[in-house]
Parts: C-alpha cells; sequence; structure tokens
C-alpha cells in the first residue's frame, strides 16, 4: 500500500487553516447576503466558474473572498492535490478494503494506462463496452431473439444500492433519447410488490432479465432473481430459456451458469468501482440498450470532461472542488445537517435519489482512515425534489423555518420538450428562488406593501439562505455524466477534508447479517430465548402468530 494512502495526517481540527477558519466564523458568520452584494457590485459575476458547458454561481454563499482563501488553504494543507493524484494513478485509498478507487478508469480513452497491482486495467474496461456494445445492438435491432424466437420488447434491471439506484436514475434522466419501442423496469426491493406490479402486464416471452450482483450472492438481488427465473419458466417450461432471458452483471461466473446464465451474456466490473460509482460501468447495461451506444459513450465523455477538469484546474477554478469546499463550511461551521437538491428539469427526479446514496454512503463515517472517533461533523443529508413540485412542498421551511438548508439549483438553457412558454416560466421559478432565498423581504419592505403590522411578521423573509446555481444548455448524456461528476469529486473532496474513506461502507453490513439470522428464526421455530432484545423477540413472535 502506497504512503499518500497510509500517511498519518496531522488532524484536521489541528490544521492551521481550519483554525483561521474557526476564527473567520466569529466575524462573518452574521453578514447578510443584502449586504456582500451592496458592498461588492461585481459580486455577482466574479464569484462564478464556467467549465466543459457548466455555468457554476456560487455568489449567493455566506462567504467572502477571504473565506474562500482560507477554505482553498483547507483544501492544500489536506494533500487534496495528492490525493486526486493517488485516486487516478490507482492507488489503493480505500484502506479499510485496501481497494484502488478507480470509477475514473471506466470512462478512460483506450490508450490511457492505469494500472492497479502492475496490470494496466482500461484494455479490460474497454473490452466489456465493446462486448455491451454489441449486445445492446443486437437486442435493439430485434436480431437477439427470446427462446420461443420473439423478438425482445421488455428489460427489467434487477439489482439494489448502486446496482440499481444509477441506472433507474440514468434511464429517466435520458428518456428522451431511449428506445420507445422497448419498456424497461426495474426492480429492486425485496418487496414482491416491486417485482408484481413490475412484470404484471408483461409477457414472458418478450422480456429479458439483467441479474446485477457484483458476487452473485447478494440476498435481495438474487430473491428477485429467482422469483424472476421462476416467472419466466412457468410460461417457457425449459431450462434452456434463461440463457435467452437472463444476463448477467457479474465476477461470479460459478454461480452465474449455475443459475443458467450463458457466460458469454455475463458482463464483468471490478472491485475498483464502488457500487455507487458504477453506473458507468457495465451496471450500465440497461442504459446501454435503452439509449444506444453512442448515446452511452456520450454519457462517458461527459464524465471524463468533469474528471480531466478536477484532475488539472487549480483549485480556485475547479467546479468540484469549490462545492465540496462550500459543503465543508456550511456543515462545520454552521452546523448545516442538510443539502437539498433541486433540479429544475422532470427528467431529473430521480437524481437527488441517485445522490442520497452517492453522498451519504460514501461519508456517511464517523471514524478517520486512522480508526481514531472524528470531533466534527461529517457527511450532510443530501435530499430533494424535482422543481417545482419541491416549491409546494418543503420550500416553506426553507425559506421561512428555523434550518440553515444550502440549496443546489440546477437549470437547462433549452428545453427537450418546448411547449408554449413553459420552459421561461419554469427558469424564471429558478431564478426567482435563489434571488428570494438570498435577499428575503424585510419588514419595511412588507409594511411597504400596506401590510397591516399584525401580519408583518408572517410575511417577512429573513434571506442570507446560501445557494449555488448550475445552469448547462441542455440536458445530453454528455451533461448528465458531468453532472454525476460533479458530486462524485465533490463527495471525494469533503472525505479528503474530513480525513475518512469515503469508498467504503460497513455501516449497511449489521443489518445484512442480523436479517439473515432473523429470515430462519421466522420460517423456523422462532428466536432462542435471550438471542434478542426483549422489543425484536416480540415482534418476531407476533409476526410468526400473524402468519400462522
Amino acid at each position: 500500500m502506497s504512503a499518500t494512502a497510509t500517511a498519518v495526517q496531522t488532524p484536521l481540527t489541528s490544521l492551521p487553516a481550519w483554525k483561521a477558519l474557526q476564527a473567520h466564523y466569529e466575524k462573518v458568520h452574521s453578514l447578510h447576503l443584502r449586504d456582500l452584494f451592496r458592498n461588492d457590485p461585481q459580486r455577482g459575476t466574479r464569484l462564478t466558474v464556467e467549465a466543459e458547458g457548466i455555468y457554476f454561481d456560487y455568489s449567493k454563499h455566506r462567504i467572502t473572498d477571504e473565506t474562500l482563501r482560507l477554505l482553498l488553504d483547507l483544501a492544500r494543507q489536506s494533500g487534496l492535490h495528492e490525493r486526486i493524484e493517488a485516486m487516478f494513478t490507482g492507488e489503493k485509498i480505500n484502506v479499510t478494503e485496501k481497494r484502488a478507487v478507480l470509477h475514473t478508469a471506466l470512462r478512460a480513452p483506450r490508450g490511457e494506462v492505469i494500472k492497479v497491482d502492475g496490470e494496466n486495467v482500461v484494455p479490460a474496461v474497454h473490452e466489456v463496452l465493446d462486448r455491451m456494445t454489441d449486445f445492446s445492438n443486437r437486442v435493439r435491432s430485434g436480431a437477439w431473439k427470446g427462446f420461443t424466437g420473439k423478438r425482445i420488447r421488455n428489460v427489467i434491471n434487477i439489482g439494489i444500492g448502486g446496482s440499481d439506484l444509477g441506472p433507474v436514475m440514468a434511464y429517466e434522466a435520458l428518456r428522451y433519447y431511449s428506445q420507445r419501442d422497448l419498456t424497461f423496469r426495474f426492480v429492486s426491493n425485496i418487496d414482491g410488490t416491486a417485482f408484481a406490479e413490475a412484470t404484471s402486464d408483461l409477457d414472458p416471452e418478450e422480456t429479458m432479465f439483467i441479474i446485477s450482483s457484483k458476487t452473485f450472492t447478494t440476498l435481495e438481488t438474487m430473491t428477485n432473481a429467482q422469483t424472476a427465473r421462476d416467472w419466466s419458466l412457468r410460461k417457457l417450461k425449459d431450462e434452456r430459456a434463461v440463457a435467452k432471458h437472463f444476463v448477467a452483471v457479474s465476477t461470479n461466473e460459478k454461480e452465474v451458469t449455475k443459475f443458467g446464465i450463458d457466460t458469454a451474456n455475463m458482463f464483468e466490473f471490478w472491485d475498483w468501482v464502488g457500487g455507487r460509482y458504477s453506473m458507468d460501468s457495465a451496471i450500465g447495461l440497461s442504459t446501454m440498450l435503452a439509449i444506444g451506444p453512442e448515446n452511452f459513450r456520450a454519457m462517458l465523455a461527459g464524465f471524463r470532461a468533469i474528471d480531466e477538469h478536477f484532475r488539472h484546474t487549480p483549485f480556485e477554478k475547479n467546479l468540484p472542488v469549490l462545492m465540496g469546499l462550500l459543503t465543508v463550511w456550511y456543515t462545520d461551521f454552521f452546523g448545516a445537517e442538510t443539502v437539498a437538491v433541486l433540479p429544475y428539469e422532470q427528467f431529473l427526479r430521480r437524481f437527488p435519489a441517485y445522490l442520497q446514496q452517492l453522498t451519504m454512503e460514501s461519508n456517511g463515517k464517523h471514524v478517520t482512515l486512522a480508526g481514531e472517533r472524528v470531533n466534527y461533523a461529517t457527511g450532510p443529508i443530501f435530499w430533494g425534489e424535482a422543481g417545482t413540485n419541491g416549491q409546494h412542498s418543503f420550500y416553506q421551511l426553507i425559506h421561512q423555518g428555523t434550518r440553515l438548508i444550502p440549496c443546489d439549483f440546477t437549470g437547462f438553457s433549452k428545453t427537450l420538450h418546448p411547449l408554449g412558454e413553459d420552459h421561461d416560466l419554469l427558469m424564471a421559478n429558478v431564478f426567482a428562488q435563489g434571488e428570494a432565498l438570498a435577499f428575503g423581504k424585510t419588514a419595511e419592505e412588507v409594511k411597504a406593501e400596506g401590510t397591516p403590522d399584525w401580519l408583518v411578521p408572517h410575511r417577512v423573509f429573513e434571506g442570507n439562505r446560501p445557494t449555488s446555481t448550475f445552469l448547462l444548455d441542455e440536458l445530453t448524456p454528455a451533461s448528465l455524466g458531468k453532472l454525476v461528476a460533479l458530486y462524485e469529486h465533490s463527495v471525494f473532496t469533503q472525505g479528503v477534508i474530513w480525513q475518512i474513506d469515503s469508498f467504503d461502507q460497513w455501516g449497511v453490513e449489521l443489518g445484512k447479517v442480523l436479517a439473515k439470522k432473523i429470515v430462519g428464526e421466522l420460517e423456523g421455530s422462532g428466536p432462542a430465548p435471550g438471542s434478542h432484545d426483549t422489543s425484536t423477540t416480540t415482534l418476531i413472535e407476533r409476526y410468526r402468530k400473524a402468519r400462522g
């Protein structure tokens, strides 16, 4: 393991920049955005960055030039540049699992050389991409036939976590570019309702399942896979049909073969790709089937553009670095606990849910790389909704509630569905919400409108609520790749500052272990005395009694 991955770091709170930020916060936390803009007429154009087709306006944040300077100092003192290079060059920076972190290799060009344990991994990436391309072309053209000779018209992706959230988000985001004579559905929840509803109107003769599980042992995924197998064979009758209606995204050739899937239709990905970073690997097979290989590669090019920007751009103009540092500023100095993700694009309605796993599974950690308990906040809660729906749901709390909630607004200059003035109205709301959150409305302004004194307090907007605005030209496969990569590298930046491992996820394991134990007790003779707390034991017994 490299020296970069294991070097002993100065504790975060002992870094000079951290101490300077603490003192600085005391001076600036009460400053209002009204005053910051009034005193700096160029602020709205100066605190912006334009790169790779993304216009990033961070002027409506509660920062000064000194704040920015100190945050950039914190990044440098935290070794961010060195950690970026360590990731891109394949060092094993996932220290608890002793793995490289190379989702960036998934979008590297063919000629790139990125080595893990002395082996260049890029040729293997492109070999899988080429196989995915050939397979997708056959299914999309109708050349691939089901067991009875009928064309495949329905594709169901079965996975969970990163094997589901990425593909479903990408399909919803890029549905405009999808082949509309194919139906795509996604099953992740172990609840039988999910599978039953996904297949209720489908014909097994025309349906293909993608089973996405690296180990081919994931409980939820393999339970649903077996249900899918049984559902298919009830009509197809012949075990040989499995090879025509099931493909696997996995590395476990033995289990894939045992299931009945032809290993020629097994698409590999690697242990240096974390599940929540895998949507551009073979896990994205359903995405490629939907939008076609050319559009899929355009999405990869979008990822790659931000990878290069993140790796080579000076921090003061580096989009993900600035995003990550702003998140640290609010999380650790203002005590903000959440970030609202507010895409003003209906196709991105699943984007907040996707980011929940990317951000919270990555940085929801309470110990440092050295195993020491942190004494500062990490991993804010990410949540959100597509605009303008959220405005009629939770914006009340953002505007006039007691919690500080930084907001990320994303909008597009062009719409894929131009209908009258709809898009102008949509984008007017993006700009209006950012303005209202920043500047609010004072009691004097409310009174000047003729509001009775008793009503004035209810109509005051304090403002000073921080927002970022991302403006892109149009939602395309490339722009989706860019947006996802922005957040990937922002998460990495935060994790480096917090000195945590953003690429393991031990916190999901305990519940899985206990569930495996309890499912046997639900189906067998019940829990042994003293094997659980009294609450869990009682719940198990009540469930068993109700089930008879």
